[in-house]
């Protein structure tokens, strides 16, 4: 029964076929005339084919699906209806909504079916899958119902487990809320991030101290001694080196893929990017003026006599220090945390990934992909546009 006696149940009506201006407005004319109720409505196309879904209530009395199938007839497209029966009391949503982000070199059938059945195994339902890309199927979208009994940290290290498993796409998962699309702050490490080489190590390698300097970073990886000692003790290692090849370094250092690319549409996009890193100014500073990046905050190698001393000045850029930059960034911005991205590779990254809206772990360590947010591997730092829901025709007329 209906609520209003002069009106039919819902009906869903469906049209499909090659695609042209002026179908939907032909049929929501036809709508209009006769009075019906349009109570949904969605369209897509899909290489040139249409496919229209409309429902709508009917006057009791009207002809209009007649109509409409003539006027489906006359454009040449198919034209489908069915009873919805809807009911009178809807009950409380019992599910939240996220969103799988997937991106690679290529998808296709293999790599969707693949994410498709760790969702169905943990009862997420497929309400919309959108293509981000434009030249080729490199980015997918798929918008998805997890049950509230679900726990989406156990659906995110499913989704992190397969994109492990495989070097062929990167899968992330975000809460669907006006926060994804609403980031203001991007910051990045530097060394292995923004940039494909350690500083230190390229300075160790010309002072012939680089197996010294390897050693050091190794104990420091098995945890036989905290960043901050490592640290000091890899720079005692380079007291004496000429501070021109500081800078030479500096001068010419190797972005990674993409990297340009992300700070570009950032910048035009206006939001705010920053350097946290725990490598050294020189090359922060450098990397702050060649991309327009707005902060730069690292370790400040002490100079004396154009010679390096083999100590820092000031507070080393420990993984608190770097936590407590990003805060500090963005409280000076007035951005809230949940709108901030941070992105590292290394273990004293967490911190400051932990504290941002969406923490990236990049092309990281298997223990930091996994308390991460979300990690890339496959593809570059433009690989987290996608991950803001940027669409390849979108990010084609923002880089003009």
């Amino acid at each position: 029964m209906s609520d209003n006696p002069n009106f039919q149940d819902p009906v869903l009506v469906t049209v499909t076929g090659r695609d042209q201006p002026g179908i939907t407005a032909r049929m929501t004319g036809i709508l209009s005339k006769v009075g019906a109720a349009l109570l949904d409505i969605e369209q897509v196309v899909v290489h040139g084919h249409l496919t229209l879904s409309m429902l709508v209530r009917l006057p009791e009395t009207s002809s209009v699906l007649m109509e409409l199938l003539f006027a489906a007839r006359e454009l040449g497209v198919s034209l489908d209806f069915q009873p919805v029966v809807v009911p009178r009391f809807t009950a409380a949503p019992n599910s939240s909504r996220y969103v799988v982000t997937m991106v690679g070199r290529s998808l296709g059938a293999r790599e969707l079916h693949a994410v498709a059945e760790r969702l169905a195994q943990h009862k997420a339902n497929i309400e919309r899958v959108n293509r981000l890309s434009e030249a080729r199927l490199g980015s997918i979208e798929v918008h998805i119902a997890l049950p509230q009994e679900r726990d989406p940290e156990e659906l995110k290290r499913s989704l992190l487990a397969l994109a492990m498993s495989t070097s062929d796409f990167d899968v992330a998962l975000q809460r669907e809320s006006l926060y994804r699309r609403g980031k203001r702050l991007v910051v990045m490490d530097m060394d292995s991030t923004l940039i494909r080489i350690e500083v230190i190590d390229e300075l160790a390698r010309v002072y012939g101290v680089g197996e010294q300097v390897a050693r050091i970073t190794e104990r420091a990886m098995q945890g036989e001694m905290d960043y901050d000692e490592s640290l000091r003790q890899r720079v005692a290692l380079l007291k004496g080196l000429d501070v021109k090849v500081l800078r030479d370094i500096s001068s010419n250092l190797p972005l990674t893929e993409g990297a340009e690319t992300l700070i570009r549409v950032l910048k035009r996009l206006g939001y705010r990017t920053a350097i946290i890193s725990g490598g050294f100014s020189v090359a922060a500073e450098a990397l702050k003026a060649r991309l327009g990046i707005v902060y730069a905050y690292s370790n400040v190698l002490e100079e004396a006599d154009g010679k390096l001393t083999g100590r820092t000045v000031g507070p080393i850029v420990n993984a608190r220090r770097k936590a407590e930059l990003l805060e500090s960034i963005a409280l000076s911005e007035g951005i809230l945390l949940d709108q901030v991205i941070a992105v590292g590779d290394g273990a004293n990254d967490l911190l400051m990934l932990e504290r941002a809206g969406l923490g990236i772990a990049f092309r990281a360590k298997p223990k930091l992909r996994q308390a991460a947010d979300t990690s890339i591997s496959a593809g570059g730092l433009d690989t987290i546009l996608y991950l803001l829901g940027l669409t390849g025709r979108e990010l084609q007329e923002v880089l003009g």
